[in-house]
């Protein structure tokens, strides 16, 4: 992926590709067709740790580490998550505290993606003076990221439990830009763009399982698609698909023009999650019994699915941010 300048594509300068948000959604698309799983690799790695310092890091910090990890030399992480609740980050338990030109850092992380092969960490902790962002490395004493080996979703990647204990980084790793959960939600409105258009690949793949299935497939005499209510089917998945791909390209351009808002990319999200899984859920129908064999991806792209609708905001928080733009209103608590 860093040969083929896929990490941190849409960052401009520091050895990446500074491709077009467009561009870094089809990149996304195509991946995403294959297994969620590659999609959220770039994610993480791009979308996430890279982008917090490019955001947010010192450019000492841009020099060391953003090179190497466009490359593929070097992989970040990104612990925001907590046990006790990914979707109130504002109850964040994991603190740190000031000590000389170093922090001390105290905490545990939940869901992080590739943590235990990672090479470095960026870290959100409470502080006195509210939420900061850290660059910690993993071989740092006291860091410790244990594989969920339990998962029956997304199991061609990983997401680890991290363990924080009395971790000492540097005043010099602490990201100077970063003050208070802005910095870290504007991480995630990157991650969440690639998902935007990322599930439409999920999408488009099952509906081409679909149409070969059904053409194959003889039933009484003739094809399976030979049938109205299998012709319907198809025609309501590609639909839901054509608006998928449309709306994905619509706020890629806004993204691109610098005028695409939070609120959009919510839209965006929850739209096309929630859509990709219907289509994914219909197209399993079309197979039969067959859908549920591992002969065929149908499965896998809806267990899939099923954790991307809860990462980087669930349907219900993102419904919550829609509805807030659309009348003024906040009804998150």
């Amino acid at each position: 992926m860093g040969e083929l300048g896929m990490l941190g594509m849409h960052i401009e300068g520091y050895g990446c590709a500074g491709s077009s948000a467009v561009s870094y959604g089809l990149v996304c698309y195509e991946l995403e067709a294959v297994d969620t799983s590659w999609r959220t690799h770039v994610s993480v790695l791009g979308s996430l740790a890279m982008s917090a310092i490019a955001k947010f890091g010192s450019e000492e910090q841009k020099q060391e580490y953003l090179p190497a990890s466009a490359r593929g030399n070097l992989a970040g992480c990104f612990g925001l998550s907590e046990p006790q609740g990914g979707s109130d980050p504002s109850n964040m338990l994991t603190k740190a505290v000031k000590d000389g030109d170093h922090w001390v850092i105290n905490g545990a992380k939940r869901w992080i993606g590739i943590a235990n092969i990672a090479d470095y960490a960026i870290i959100w902790a409470d502080t006195e003076d509210g939420i900061r962002g850290f660059i910690v490395p993993t071989d740092t004493p006291g860091f410790t990221a244990t594989p969920i080996s339990n998962k029956l979703s997304m199991r061609a990647s990983i997401q680890c439990d991290i363990d924080l204990k009395n971790v000492r980084v540097p005043e010099s790793l602490r990201l100077p830009l970063a003050k208070g959960l802005g910095a870290p939600f504007s991480c995630l409105n990157e991650a969440r763009y690639g998902i935007v258009w990322g599930v439409m690949g999920a999408a488009r793949a099952a509906i081409d399982v679909a149409v070969k299935f059904s053409k194959e497939r003889i039933l009484f005499g003739k094809p399976l698609a030979a049938t109205q209510i299998t012709q319907t089917k198809l025609a309501d998945c590609f639909l839901e698909f054509e608006k998928g791909v449309l709306l994905s390209h619509h706020i890629g351009k806004l993204k691109d023009s610098g005028t695409l808002t939070h609120d959009q990319i919510s839209v965006g999200k929850l739209n096309n999650v929630r859509e990709a899984v219907g289509i994914v859920s219909t197209v399993r129908s079309i197979l039969g019994g067959d859908g549920v064999t591992a002969d065929y991806p149908i499965m896998r792209h809806m267990m899939n699915l099923e954790s991307v609708r809860t990462y980087e905001g669930t349907d219900e928080v993102h419904a919550l941010v829609v509805g807030r733009a659309l009348t003024g209103e906040e009804a998150f608590r």
